[in-house]
């Protein structure tokens, strides 16, 4: 004579009659959780990455660098600036070519003289201020 199967008694009075039900839950819970993380991996990993780097300024000894970009172009720019020579070398990046190009270098010390340099004398004409 075989034995009936055993029946086991779940949460909430539902009778089961394998002996490995709880296994079995386990499994499903498992697959399920696995099926949800899976498809927010392909989400995540399927959106559009664009990196963009925002206003920074950072130093290191002589040098400073400066990070910016146009709002109405695909571009970013480094303005890198050796502060004892007084000389600045402006890069671009092109997001559209990717490539990084030299747009300009400056002698700020030529730039400084150019503007403090004395006006050009107005000669004799009278003021349009009142003096006292």
């Amino acid at each position: 004579m075989t034995n009936p199967p055993r029946t086991i008694d779940a949460p909430g009075g539902v009778a089961h009659h394998s002996p490995n039900w709880p296994a079995t839950f386990l499994i499903g819970m498992l697959s399920t959780t696995a099926a949800i993380l899976l498809s927010a991996l392909v989400i995540v990993s399927s959106a559009a990455r664009t990196a963009s780097a925002g206003p920074m300024t950072t130093s290191g000894g002589d040098y400073v660098m400066t990070v910016g970009s146009l709002m109405n172009r695909d571009e970013e720019f480094v303005f890198l600036t050796h502060t004892s020579s007084e000389k600045m070398i402006v890069y671009r990046f092109d997001a559209g070519r990717r490539q990084v190009e030299v747009v300009q270098g400056l002698d700020l010390a030529a730039l400084r003289d150019e503007n403090s340099a004395p006006a050009a004398p107005k000669g004799n004409r009278p003021s349009p201020y009142r003096q006292p």
